[in-house]
């Protein structure tokens, strides 16, 4: 009987000792989560109030504030805090009142939206957002279609004789990184000089 109820005691402190594991290594993921959050909310603090541009042959010449600048033409699912963890919302600084165009840019285009946490930049009357995934300048992995709507770039001038990234829309779950695809056509129609895009 001792046997017993020593090996019912030693189950039980293992299966307690498994708890506090799980306990543990979930107290780590929310760190972790609580961090990557954090880091994302800093993103869209760390402010500049100059909007300018970025040319390179690969992607034309598009609208950057330290990286690509996006905008959204929304679906039915409004992008809120969970989007704005993979979208951060382009802020000026407190006290700032309007963004600044920089070199070749019309400062006419430029405009303001007040949202929670401030004023939002916006370009031709739509909102501007940083990509989570765009970690150095020039980079573009954000056009997208996904659980908020359609992402794209704000191209200004498109690149000579390069297809023009579209996407296919793909269902992405609010907790998960959005999934998206993405097909490259070939464009038809350039229009030097004169804007391009999404309608700028």
């Amino acid at each position: 009987m001792k046997l017993v109820q020593s090996s019912r005691r030693h189950t039980q402190a293992h299966t307690k000792a498994r708890i506090v594991v799980a306990v543990l290594v979930a107290g780590g993921l929310v760190t972790t989560i609580g961090v990557t959050g954090a880091s994302s909310a800093e993103h869209s603090h760390a402010k500049s109030s100059v909007i300018t541009t970025y040319t390179s042959a690969k992607v034309g010449t598009i609208l950057v504030d330290g990286k690509t600048l996006y905008t959204l033409k929304p679906n039915a699912t409004a992008c809120t805090a969970t989007c704005h963890k993979f979208w951060i919302p382009v802020l000026l600084a407190k006290g700032v009142t309007h963004a600044t165009a920089g070199a070749g840019l019309s400062a006419a285009k430029l405009g303001t939206l007040k949202v929670t946490g401030g004023l939002q930049v916006t370009y031709g009357g739509k909102a501007l957002f940083w990509f989570f995934k765009d970690t150095s300048l020039g980079q573009v992995k954000g056009n997208v279609t996904d659980t908020w709507g359609k992402w794209v770039d704000v191209v200004l001038v498109k690149p000579a004789g390069k297809p023009v990234t579209t996407t296919t829309p793909t269902t992405t779950t609010p907790t998960t990184s959005p999934t998206t695809t993405s097909t490259q056509p070939i464009a038809t129609t350039t229009s030097p000089g004169a804007g391009g895009g999404i309608g700028f």
